[in-house]
């Protein structure tokens, strides 16, 4: 009960949970005065008509939650936000939201202006670029479509417009290219003479030529040009002969018209004949309508009478008539029809044949027939030499402008080929060439094609550059396999590195000659076959290996508490087989994704597990804050003393016996409960301390009761009489069992000693005295009292002795409280020194809580 009393200083003090409520620095505004203070400040907000500055500074410094958020909506520039957003991140949830969220839309809006400058960029780039191609602005326009960027929109759309008329104009050229292909394709079918046709030639040369100026002539397709370009070519080369042919049908039309207009009586048939047959030949087309005219007119005229007087030639005798055999006659035939076709080397064949047929005298028709058609096939041989002449001459200005054409490589050594085989063929039809011609023709075709000599010649020196390289790769893969083979350590990591080099290698060679490619490729297989080998082999192993390690994680308890330890090291594990053995990528993807998915399970289930863990921990709140909530109940109600003490005891065992709760809010839950006990302590501290203090009193009372009824009894009868010592007793307040029954003791051996005994107890008390005062001085030496200082050479002897007898038997001194207890039970004469030292050393223990 007295517990206070015998204290040690080191003991927590009376406040609830050993705090001292502090007064605050800035004492609370009242009601009326927090409702002026925000009207000022709603003034101000009303005032800052877009003042960010003066925003920022209103919200640094505002007490209200509300008027610093109509305050932030003044807030834009990133600076500002940023200011903002750090004062208030721990202060005003809102207004940092919403600072945070104007921050992120302009770093988005400012990712959003970059992306739409590099856009432009690359417009730009398009835009100058001599190869530009739909499919770029295409992507070009996906990109800008997922941008939001209208600050950048305008230059954007003006680049793009240039984008467009440069693809409408690749466009219009390219359609122009077509139609000017078709209209030269019609030309050949046209029937314009050949002065119109070269005229049309020529104009649609310069038109092709200006296409191939153009600023967009790089989006030609190539096969148009080319096309264009041979096409022009075979016609320009056809000039010769079409005129040819015109010239001949124009003759024969105007010899046609004359003897139609020609008496009938003045045309000799064989004569017409004869004429008919030297005029040039005419085109295959027009020759037969030609031969068809003519033979009507011939037989539209007269059959030539027989001249009168002249006798008719008697046949020679002695020489034997041999008629021509169906054979030369065929050839006869044959040469007739091969120089009305127009083809002299069919009719110069059947002429040799002709020649060759010796022994054969063909009659005078068939003499005359004979010489007929070799005058034919003479003046159509000129005409063809000189028509021959003239196309080589254009094919000889072909070959020459091939130079000045950028072709291809294969394309120009195709084109020189051509050339030169049209060139025989024009050798075949009007026989062999002047020199001077075949010189020109063939100098011109050994510069065309010297450009294409000289990359053929690169690609020859580059195959056998690349076969030499695949002679390199192959002697490496051989060394490495010695190396294997030495039984030297194996870097499994170089080794697949090594593997996936040379194969890398080995398909980015190039091209090869044929002979030497097959032979090398087996070669280079059997040697990385044998290279691989082992590798593979230790591939198989770690796949295994790999495997086993999955099967690992998928056997782990996820509920075991060195699960995730387990987990990681066999994440290190995987992560240094991986390094140590690397694997083909599918078969490395597919593992990896084995054992991700493994690992993956694990904390799933974990995290399902700890999903459960944190209800049963919320619920462990809720009880622990019911605990809380009926101690703050009871801390409130006026009686809480009365049974704080059962309360305390029933919330201990309650608290102990329920989990733990969330690891977030722990601090929180324990804090209110410890308030609470703190609370309800506070008030069993302070009925304790109430009753320590009412026991104390009456303590003291019955003490000085008992100092005063021994002085009584030492007095004298009359004074221990004159009293009503028990009633006095009586009307005292009951003590501690202790103290009752000392006090009582000594009070009780007062009375008793009023009679006879007086003189025996008057002499104990007197006896007492010295005992009482020693007694006196050691609590106040252990009290830390002034003893004063006629007691000073006393008190220091007192404190040697009692240093030197705890030095000796090893013990503490004695308990203050029984020391005390025994200062109480002395029955001892006391004066008004000695008295005022007892409340003196009284007051201090009590005030000092010893």
């Amino acid at each position: 009960m007295f517990e206070f009393l015998f204290k040690r200083p080191a003991d927590k003090s009376d406040t609830p949970a050993g705090k001292s409520a502090q007064a605050s620095p800035h004492p609370a505004p009242q009601p009326s005065q927090t409702s002026v203070l925000r009207a000022q400040q709603a003034e101000k907000v009303a005032a800052l008509a877009g003042d960010e500055a003066a925003a920022v500074e209103f919200i640094l410094q505002s007490d209200f939650s509300e008027l610093r958020l109509a305050a932030a909506e003044h807030v834009h520039t990133a600076a500002q936000l940023e200011k903002v957003h750090a004062a208030m991140r721990n202060t005003d949830r809102r207004v940092a939201k919403l600072m945070q969220s104007r921050l992120d839309a302009l770093r988005h809006h400012q990712a959003e202006l970059a992306r739409g400058q590099a856009c432009i960029e690359q417009a730009q780039v398009l835009l100058a670029d001599e190869k530009l191609s739909p499919n770029q602005v295409a992507d070009l326009d996906r990109r800008w479509s997922v941008i939001a960027a209208p600050e950048l929109a305008g230059q954007f759309d003006a680049i793009r417009a240039q984008l467009a008329q440069r693809l409408e104009a690749q466009v219009t050229l390219q359609r122009a290219m077509i139609d000017s292909l078709g209209a030269l394709r019609a030309l050949e079918t046209s029937g314009l003479r050949a002065a119109e046709l070269a005229e049309r030639l020529e104009r649609m040369a310069e038109t092709q030529a200006a296409a191939l100026a153009a600023p967009e002539h790089v989006s030609l397709p190539r096969s148009l040009t080319n096309e264009f370009a041979s096409e022009h070519a075979r016609l320009t080369a056809s000039l010769g002969a079409l005129e040819q042919g015109q010239s001949a049908v124009i003759a024969r039309e105007t010899a046609l018209a004359e003897w139609r207009a020609t008496p009938p009586g003045n045309v000799n048939q064989e004569q017409l004949k004869k004429a008919w047959q030297q005029l040039p030949p005419a085109p295959p087309a027009q020759a037969a309508d030609l031969q068809q005219r003519f033979e009507v007119l011939l037989a539209s005229f007269p059959a030539p009478a027989p001249v009168p007087g002249k006798p008719a030639r008697e046949p020679r005798k002695n020489t034997p008539a041999q008629a021509p055999d169906q054979h030369f006659i065929d050839a006869l035939d044959a040469m007739e029809a091969a120089l009305q076709q127009g083809s002299l080397g069919s009719a110069a064949e059947m002429d040799k044949i002709l020649k060759d047929s010796k022994g054969t005298r063909p009659t005078p028709a068939m003499s005359e027939r004979l010489a007929h058609a070799r005058a034919e096939l003479k003046r159509l041989s000129d005409w063809a030499r000189w028509g021959g002449n003239v196309s080589r001459e254009e094919l000889i200005k072909a070959v020459e402008q091939l130079t000045t054409q950028k072709l291809a490589m294969s394309e120009l050594a195709k084109k020189v080929g051509s050339m030169r085989e049209r060139w025989k063929a024009l050798d075949t039809l009007s026989g062999a060439a002047p020199k001077s011609l075949w010189e020109r023709f063939d100098a011109a075709c050994s510069a065309a094609y010297a450009p294409a000599a000289a990359h053929f010649k690169h690609l020859a020196d580059e195959r056998h550059t690349n076969a030499a390289k695949a002679q390199a790769l192959i002697a490496e893969a051989a060394q490495e396999t010695a190396k294997l083979a030495g039984g030297e350590s194996v870097d499994w990591k170089h080794m697949a590195a090594t593997v996936q080099r040379m194969r890398l290698a080995w398909s980015h060679l190039g091209a090869i000659d044929r002979k030497e490619k097959k032979r090398l490729d087996h070669e280079f297989t059997d040697a990385l076959n044998t290279l691989q080998a082992p590798l593979e082999q230790q591939r198989k192993n770690e796949v295994a290996e790999r495997e086993a390690m999955i099967a690992q994680v998928a056997a782990l308890d996820a509920h075991d508490r060195h699960a995730l330890d387990t987990l990681r090291a066999l994440q290190e594990r995987w992560q240094e087989h991986a390094r140590a053995v690397p694997l083909e990528r599918k078969s490395e993807q597919a593992l990896w994704q084995k054992f991700r998915a493994a690992c993956d399970a694990v904390f799933a289930r974990r995290k399902e597990s700890a999903h459960a863990a944190d209800a049963e921990r919320r619920s462990h709140q809720e009880a622990k804050d019911a605990i809380s909530a009926r101690l703050e109940q009871a801390a409130a109600e006026p009686d809480a003393a009365a049974h704080a003490g059962r309360l305390l005891r029933e919330a201990a065992a309650e608290w102990h016996a329920i989990g733990a709760v969330p690891r977030a809010n722990e601090a929180k839950v324990e804090k209110r409960y410890h308030a609470a006990i703190a609370a309800l302590q506070h008030h069993l501290d302070a009925a304790r301390r109430d009753a320590s203090r009412a026991q104390a009193s009456a303590l003291r009372d019955k003490l000085r009761l008992c100092q005063e009824l021994d002085a009584a009894v030492a007095a004298g009868a009359e004074q221990a009489e004159g009293s009503d010592w028990a009633a006095r007793w009586s009307a005292l307040p009951a003590l501690d069992a202790s103290y009752e029954r000392t006090l009582r003791a000594r009070f009780d051996a007062a009375l008793a000693a009023r009679g006879e005994g007086r003189a025996a107890y008057a002499a104990l008390l007197e006896k007492n005295r010295e005992p009482l005062l020693h007694e006196i001085l050691r609590l106040e030496i252990a009290a830390g009292i002034d003893s004063g200082s006629e007691f000073a050479r006393e008190r220091l002897k007192l404190q040697v002795e009692t240093l030197q007898s705890s030095l000796k038997s090893g013990q503490k001194p004695g308990n203050q409280a029984a020391q005390f207890l025994q200062l109480c039970a002395t029955p001892a004469l006391v004066d008004d020194r000695t008295a005022s030292r007892i409340e003196h050393l009284f007051t201090r223990i009590a005030r000092d809580g010893k």
